[in-house]
């Protein structure tokens, strides 16, 4: 396709955000909170908006405390940035992609990415990735939702693809398969390993309203296995499926990363790789959650050698699963 064929595509790619700087950290929490979809309160909404004030000034301190252990902000901004700009170098040979970050709780906003594209010129047509493998109504219900409220209704003038999910892509099931064998080396018998997929936990009033994201995640974990255990002659022979970053008193999703890690400390397990299955990037859940918590349960519970997969982040596999995505989206032949 000659240079002054090729569409102009807009890409929207959406992420939750995270705060900048400690300061940053209270408002961030506040705008969490403020989400329906993240707390369903029903009848109760009308007290949202103090609720969500006191919770963000009450949890801000702890909080900010272990956002100062991982460098005193949320990478997920300059990661998400990074993603961006591979992905366009990815997409240029075929299209002419233009692309904007739109975060739900931290800058850059909704808003921003909205006020971004409308200055952005004639556009052929718009894709919106939310960079959420797996689809929740917490995070791309939500991230939709937000764009739909500030961008207003699709025009016949730009045809809009959304692309909901990716959680079975082959080239995200390959760069997943791929950081786990990197680790798997660090292992004198990696077979023998305990293999702990942890996925961001969901309340299971979403659950019950009919969320796809529990069964998303069962089948990103069975696929990774069943490819790990194809390419890999040492792939650990058991793994497990828990989650982490429980808010609030209402029952979430189980089992729970550090209650598992205490259990298999008990049992006798000595090595362990815990791998981040829902996130694209490093974050707080990640680098915190995980990488201290994790590892301070792992120590006291006797579990001797513990390995965290880092996130697939703006590894080539995945900028290539996204690149895929994109131009399925808006029909334009890859090869």
């Amino acid at each position: 396709m000659s240079s002054d064929s090729k569409k102009r595509v807009g890409i929207v790619l959406f992420q939750l955000g995270g705060p900048d700087s400690l300061e940053t950290v209270e408002p961030f929490l506040r705008n969490l909170f403020l989400d329906p979809d993240i707390i369903p309160l029903g009848p109760l909404n009308f007290i949202r908006g103090p609720l969500a004030r006191y919770i963000a000034k009450k949890r801000c301190v702890p909080v900010a405390r272990r956002y100062g252990m991982i460098g005193r902000r949320s990478p997920i901004g300059i990661l998400t940035e990074r993603q961006r700009r591979k992905l366009v170098a990815a997409l240029q040979p075929y299209i002419e992609p233009v692309a904007f970050t739109a975060m739900r709780y931290w800058k850059p906003l909704t808003e921003d990415a909205v006020s971004a594209l409308k200055k952005a010129g004639r556009l052929d047509e718009l894709v919106l990735l939310p960079l959420y493998p797996h689809y929740s109504y917490a995070t791309t219900l939500s991230s939709l939702k937000e764009w739909r409220r500030v961008y207003g209704e699709p025009v016949d003038t730009l045809p809009e693809r959304t692309i909901e999910y990716f959680y079975d892509h082959p080239l995200y099931i390959e760069a997943l398969v791929k950081n786990i064998g990197k680790i798997l080396r660090q292992f004198p018998d990696s077979s023998r390993a305990q293999l702990i997929f942890s996925a961001h936990g969901l309340p299971m009033s979403l659950v019950e309203k009919g969320d796809p994201y529990p069964k998303h995640i069962e089948e990103t974990v069975r696929l990774v296995c069943e490819q790990g255990a194809r390419e890999y002659p040492n792939w650990p022979r058991t793994h497990l499926l828990c989650f982490q970053s429980k808010v609030g008193p209402a029952k979430w999703l189980e089992p729970s990363f550090l209650a598992t890690l205490e259990r298999l400390g008990r049992e006798g397990i000595k090595e362990a790789l815990v791998v981040p299955i829902s996130f694209v990037t490093e974050h707080i859940e990640t680098l915190h959650e995980i990488n201290i918590d994790g590892r301070a349960g792992a120590k006291k519970w006797g579990i001797e050698r513990f390995r965290m997969m880092p996130a697939v982040g703006d590894s080539p596999l995945f900028i290539a699963a996204l690149k895929d995505l994109v131009l399925r989206a808006v029909e334009v032949p890859a090869d």
